[in-house]
């Protein structure tokens, strides 16, 4: 019989049971078990992949916390039992450390109480306020009676390890998918209890946002948890009384945190008013001070005084702030007025504003969406945002719109659609019937959003608090592939949709035919029979500017008259300025940084070599060969943060050299039975959901307003046809 069982329990939210589960595998344990009550789909394959170094029960999508706590429990064999949610985290060594703990315990203890972490979307492994708590009990074996202060520990079930017989001794009473209860509970129903003044758990808070609100009837639930604990008190004059202050002081601070909505919030109040008065032990002093009046006006029922209380408070602490505020809204006012004039006006349902790489023209996946619109809804009518810079190369009749004249704040005030591949600014208001579809640019290798901020070097400048408000306007995200959807939903937290469509700009790659690929080609001056390769490195966060990382004159002539390089410099740099700007524009290798679109690049291109850039993943829809150079992968990995080891999950050969790469693309290393495995994989994860009709599918859904059923589905493998490659056209 293990020691402790590690139950972990729960959907894989935001991909954090990837990283606990992977904790927990690479330092195994004699003498802890891990079942894990994987809670969908996507939590049970995440587990599955380490089986059998673990063990897996699997539950259906919508298995609440208790149903899964009480199923792992009963897979169990282990003397203790550590209950940890699968969103939350073990700290390296932790197990061990709790293992080594429970085997010193006699049986006359149920619980033994942790101290823990606590991390939430914008930091992280913050210390808790329990430390001194748990240190004061030391490692005593105390009855709660002795030590009632040690209820006011952070109600945290995963900070409770439970002795496995008093668990089925009282499975019913902690049951319960109120957490804070069931944590209560259990030093409630303990015999004696031990404290463990060591950090083995992580707490981590995720964003509000991103998860379904807190009812009114859960809010008034909570007074009621208070009530059902207080009757297990009863008979221990200490224990009650401090559980009656935790349940005041939590039931004000909810109040005052404003929480609980209108009409709610006045149930709210007088039933724990109610409470408070009802349970008062005993002899009960309140405070004085403000917490005596706010106390008083609780027990009282006086709702309206207690408002008129909490206002004045209010006041006072904003009239310090209003000279500051004032300064700052003056000008505002000033800069907004058309805008904030033509929200006034109703919204348009037949316009649409779309704009994509912070306003550079029509491209990427808004483009291809707006595409489709012209066909599909051509009543709906599309205004570009473009710069004025930008404007002189739109295509012929594009309706658009320049940032910070008086039609742009009209367009995106009344607009019903608003499309983007990047965000609109901080300014645009999100009004309640109007709908903001984020299109996004790529699939993410490199962290993103909220993950970040543990990497300065890609987050400079960022303010995480702004970004989160922008993506709060959001109504719907697209996606390409499962992998997209669950790195967003844990970079980008918010109530939006995923609309698991494909990437409407790589629609192209299965509609285009011989000849386009043709066309392109010969557009760029790329003769019949030479090999084309594309060459696009992405952006380094740690580089001030544009390092070349290959000796591109060098590697052409290594590569002979038969091959022709284009070379693709990141959109952050200006082409005009780039250090590409001298190479030829023409022979063996050209500069087509300034080329758009670049999905017509990757047609007309044999083979694709790239670092770390989300090309990849759209270049891999066509089934044609791709190298990564990835010279600084440690560095890379290191500052920018990944979400997989891409030199372990290639999509072909990795070269850490030039002379590396070059190797591989003189020899039919780039193309052999290899690569084309390596590429196989690669698509049937990231290729996911584009099969050509991604525009369509995201038209029909948004624009239209079709449901998901009868959207066109997503092509099996074996049914998409890409667009063929250049050997065959030219052959």
């Amino acid at each position: 019989m293990p020691q402790l069982s590690v139950i972990v329990h729960g959907p894989n939210t935001q991909d954090h049971l990837t990283g606990l589960l992977d904790s927990l595998v690479a330092r195994p344990l004699p003498d802890v078990e891990v079942v894990v009550a994987a809670v969908g789909d996507w939590a049970r394959e995440t587990a599955g992949r380490h089986a059998p170094q673990l063990q897996v029960v699997p539950l259906p999508d919508g298995t609440s916390d208790a149903a899964a706590r009480a199923a792992g429990a009963a897979r169990a064999t282990g003397r203790w039992l550590h209950f940890v949610r699968a969103k939350d985290g073990l700290p390296p060594g932790s197990p061990r450390t709790v293992a080594e703990r429970t085997a010193e315990l006699p049986d006359t203890v149920d619980v033994l109480l942790l101290d823990h972490l606590r991390s939430t979307w914008r930091s992280s492994a913050l210390p808790s306020a329990d430390g001194p708590l748990l240190a004061r009990a030391g490692r005593t074996e105390p009855a709660l009676a002795d030590s009632a202060y040690l209820l006011r520990l952070t109600p945290l079930l995963g900070t409770r390890v439970l002795r496995a017989d008093f668990w089925r001794a009282q499975e019913d009473r902690l049951t319960t998918d109120d957490e804070p209860r069931a944590a209560l509970a259990a030093l409630l129903l303990a015999g004696r209890v031990s404290c463990l003044p060591h950090i083995a758990y992580e707490d981590r808070r995720l964003r509000p946002a991103s998860l379904p609100p807190v009812t009114p009837a859960q809010h008034l639930a909570a007074v009621d948890r208070y009530e059902a604990l207080l009757d297990l008190a009863q008979d221990r004059p200490a224990v009650y009384t401090v559980l009656y202050e935790i349940m005041v002081r939590d039931c004000l601070r909810t109040f005052a945190r404003g929480a609980v909505p209108e009409p709610a919030a006045r149930e709210f109040f007088l039933r724990a008013g109610s409470a408070a008065v009802r349970r008062r032990p005993e002899g009960y002093r309140r405070p004085g001070g403000p917490e005596g009046v706010r106390r008083s006006l609780l027990e009282e029922g006086a709702y309206t005084r207690y408002r008129a209380f909490q206002a004045a408070n209010h006041a006072r602490r904003a009239v310090r702030s209003t000279v500051r505020a004032g300064r700052r809204q003056a000008g505002a006012l000033v800069r907004d007025h058309q805008y904030r004039a033509a929200l006034r006006r109703p919204v348009d349902p037949h316009l649409a504003v779309f704009s994509a790489y912070w306003n550079r023209g029509v491209a990427c996946n808004p483009g291809a969406i707006a595409a489709a619109l012209a066909e599909l809804a051509p009543h709906v009518h599309p205004v570009w945002v473009v710069t004025a810079r930008n404007a002189a190369l739109l295509p012929p009749g594009t309706d658009h719109v320049v940032p910070g004249t008086r039609r742009y704040w009209e367009a995106l005030a009344t607009a019903k659609y608003l499309v983007n591949n990047v965000n609109f600014p901080n300014a645009v208001v999100k009004r309640p019937d109007a709908v903001h579809v984020q299109t996004h640019h790529g699939t993410p290798l490199k962290r993103m959003g909220l993950d970040q901020m543990a990497y300065p070097a890609a987050a400079q400048g960022l303010d995480f608090d702004a970004l989160l408000e922008r993506v709060d306007k959001w109504d719907y995200s697209v996606s390409a592939n499962s992998h997209t959807t669950r790195m967003w939903e844990r970079a980008y937290p918010s109530r939006y949709v995923s609309l698991d469509h494909g990437y409407p700009r790589n629609d192209v790659y299965y509609t285009a035919g011989a000849d386009e690929v043709r066309a392109v080609r010969e557009r760029l001056g790329i003769a019949p029979g030479r090999r084309a390769v594309l060459y696009a490195p992405t952006h380094r966060d740690y580089e001030a500017g544009w390092t070349p990382r290959l000796d591109l004159a060098a590697l052409a002539d290594r590569l002979g008259d038969d091959t022709v390089l284009l070379v693709r410099a990141h959109y952050f740099y200006d082409s005009g300025l780039s250090p590409l700007a001298g190479l030829r524009r023409s022979g063996r290798v050209i500069d087509v940084s300034a080329y758009d679109p670049v999905e017509e690049l990757c047609l007309a291109a044999d083979a694709l070599v790239t670092d770390y850039s989300s090309i990849m993943f759209d270049y891999a829809n066509l089934d044609r060969p791709i190298v990564i150079h990835a010279d600084d992968w440690e560095t890379y990995r290191t500052t920018r943060g990944v979400y997989f080891d891409l030199t372990a999950e290639a999509p072909g050969p990795v070269a850490r050299t030039q002379d590396d790469l070059t190797e591989i693309l003189a020899t039919d290393a780039w193309r052999d039975e290899g690569a084309a495995k390596a590429r196989a994989v690669f698509r049937r994860r990231f290729c996911e959901f584009d099969d050509g009709r991604a525009a369509e599918r995201v038209v029909r859904r948004v624009f239209l307003g079709e449901d998901e059923a009868s959207l066109p589905p997503v092509l099996p493998p074996q049914e998409r046809t890409p667009a063929p490659a250049p050997q065959e056209v030219t052959a």
